[in-house]
């Protein structure tokens, strides 16, 4: 994993500012007494690295969900968390030798839209009721999860290739609502990003998820500043939490992509879909009401077909795509 020149320089420079600035805005006690913070960061970290799937996946609904932590607040977290984890894994993709990068040039243009639907989503979106931006969070990766594990999922294509001006608009969209997820729940846009990319544009599944992690890196960076220096909404608990769990997600992170090169991922995706669905049963049955399984059903049934049909479509067009050709001669 440290075989990269660049990769290591940038290792060990984030790590040497990790130590001044915990020395500085930290303290031993408060890491001990938050120990969840960096133990969360193990598994969300990894999977981010690994899956199309931000380290806020798993961040997000354990904060807010299962420890009753404030929506805004975990939000946060998952921000500030993959500024660090999913940035460290987008050097290692980038520094990679078997990876060109000129195929990773279009996110030049879908870093800004995406970070343009992220403000619109902070501006419109932050009063809608906490119970259905949890079930709408929740829904959405559980039915990403599932579908994407269970579907025939392969695109063949290493780059992303706008035929059509339909294309490009569908793209901008999508990237506009993905921005728009991460303000409410600090992950999203790369689901979305995946999502597209395999389906419609019938990209590499392992493209695609490098693409998806950098994308979700840059707008955590700047969604991070965002809250910082306009906002100003970062307190120095916050800080402190970041802190607690820096080092894990610089670390796992990066793993979790050098491990997507040399394992079996299915197993690690079906498991992933079976968290996924135990997190929103638990969600439901956790102070349950009618209002929180009406709105589980009808984002759970919507999202799925969605997910079902596009990839349904993708398998149809590789397969015909891998079929031979006949030719009659007379």
């Amino acid at each position: 994993m440290f075989d990269s020149k660049v990769f290591r320089i940038w290792f060990v420079a984030a790590l040497a500012v990790w130590f001044v600035l915990f020395n500085q805005f930290n303290q031993l006690s408060f890491l001990i007494e938050h120990w969840y913070y960096p133990a969360i960061m193990v598994a969300g970290a990894f999977v981010a690295g690994v899956t199309p799937e931000g380290g806020g996946a798993v961040a997000f609904p354990v904060l807010n969900i299962f420890l009753n932590i404030d929506r805004t607040m975990a939000r946060d977290f998952s921000l500030m968390i993959q500024s660090i984890g999913m940035t460290s894994a987008s050097i290692f993709i980038l520094s990679h030798k078997a990876n060109q990068l000129k195929t990773y040039k279009p996110l030049l243009v879908f870093i800004p839209v995406a970070f343009a639907g992220f403000v619109v989503g902070m501006q419109l979106l932050q009063q809608l009721p906490v119970y259905i931006m949890q079930v709408l969070f929740l829904s959405l990766i559980t039915s990403f999860a599932v579908v994407y594990s269970f579907g025939k999922h392969r695109g063949s294509k290493a780059t992303l290739d706008l035929n059509k001006p339909m294309d490009f608009v569908l793209l901008l969209l999508m990237l506009v609502a993905g921005g728009m997820c991460a303000s409410l729940f600090g992950t999203g846009a790369d689901i979305i990003l995946y999502t597209l990319l395999v389906t419609r544009f019938r990209m590499q599944e392992k493209v695609a998820t490098h693409m998806s992690i950098m994308l979700m890196a840059a707008i955590s960076v700047l969604g991070y500043a965002y809250r910082h220096f306009v906002d100003q909404g970062l307190t120095g608990y916050q800080v402190q939490t970041w802190l607690c769990a820096y080092p894990v997600v610089l670390l796992m992170a990066p793993l979790g992509a050098y491990v997507l090169h040399r394992i079996n991922k299915e197993i690690m995706l079906y498991a992933i879909a079976v968290l996924n669905v135990a997190q929103l049963l638990y969600f439901l049955c956790y102070n349950p009401s009618v209002d929180k399984l009406i709105w589980a059903c009808v984002f759970t049934v919507v999202l799925s077909t969605g997910f079902y049909l596009l990839i349904r479509n993708l398998s149809r067009k590789t397969l015909y795509s891998e079929q031979p050709q006949v030719v009659v001669s007379h």
